[in-house]
């Protein structure tokens, strides 16, 4: 954000885009890492990463410096206190922030966790490393992309708006049609399934990478690695609850109604009405989202203009 002040949410985009990319990247190669792991040998996986990752970083390291002239601004922000300049605006309005990217990743982590089980619960066994490459692609694909189409936008809070509103829409067509449950053998509804697994991911990034450039817009940049970094504990909250709700969900919810799908030449179990039962909960906080993001989350829209 500091060497491309004009498109922040491009150039926040393009490196946490690495997140999604990464995954789509990294897990075939682990997997042919790991191989079959009959030697027990998968801490030579995490010896080759180590120093494929030292290497990287090390190097970024070196090449990471900050844009000249920066230090004029931040001398005169200096001695501001990060909750000072919190407290600068409603509370509130850090509030909604804080709780909006919770609830998104909380969300998108619900149905990525259960992802490859829902893909099989469809009839795709065979092409879930497909279709989760895919999604590692729509992931990337939403941090840059929600990230560089904020920038055009007076608010950046708009786009927030936009993702809630489109994951409530998919979430809904897929529990109006039961698309998880009755998805096997029917096109459009695996259509309507991969839609919803697809946008999820691109929101999930999108929420993700647009956070830091929606702070810079509230707070400024002279104490944005701080206040980032103490939103990023909404990130590792969500990381302690998403995948816990929905399997908690898919472990009370259903079991009565388990399906045996083949799946590499075994026999394993489903859980159709738990999966399309997690949706019930994703598209309530998803309207929570977009509430906090309508009423609590002030405009820099106006800001701007009262400044010009």
């Amino acid at each position: 954000m500091l060497w491309f002040s004009d498109r922040k949410g491009l150039a926040t985009g393009l490196a946490v885009a690495g997140f999604g990319a990464a995954k789509a990247i990294a897990s075939p190669i682990m997997q042919g890492l790991l191989g079959d792991n009959k030697n027990g040998e998968i801490y030579k996986m995490f010896w080759i990463l180590a120093v494929v990752y030292f290497i990287m970083m090390f190097i970024g390291h070196l090449l990471l410096k900050k844009p000249e002239g920066w230090h004029e601004p931040a001398k005169k922000e200096k001695g501001k206190g990060t909750f000072d300049v919190i407290k600068s605006k409603p509370i509130l309005n850090y509030v909604g922030i804080w709780l909006m990217f919770y609830l998104n990743i909380t969300c998108g982590l619900a149905l990525i966790s259960q992802e490859k089980s829902i893909v099989k619960c469809i009839g795709l066994a065979g092409a879930v490393g497909i279709i989760s490459t895919v999604s590692a692609v729509f992931n990337a694909g939403g941090r840059l992309g929600f990230s560089a189409w904020a920038d055009k936008m007076k608010d950046r809070n708009t786009i927030y708006k936009l993702i809630f509103i489109l994951s409530i829409a998919f979430t809904a067509i897929v529990i109006v049609t039961q698309g998880i449950v009755n998805a096997k053998g029917n096109t459009l509804l695996v259509i309507f399934v991969l839609a919803l697994i697809f946008v999820v991911n691109a929101g999930y990034g999108g929420g993700f990478s647009n956070v830091p450039t929606l702070l810079s817009d509230h707070y400024g940049m002279g104490n944005i690695s701080a206040i980032h970094g103490l939103t990023l504990s909404a990130w590792a909250i969500a990381g302690l609850t998403g995948n816990q709700m929905a399997t908690w969900i898919v472990n009370h919810f259903g079991q009565d109604k388990l399906q045996e799908i083949e799946y590499h030449g075994e026999m394993i179990k489903v859980n159709p009405v738990g999966y399309q039962t997690v949706l019930y909960v994703t598209i309530v906080l998803y309207i929570v989202s977009l509430l906090i993001s309508m009423f609590f989350v002030k405009s820099t829209a106006k800001k701007e203009a009262e400044s010009k």
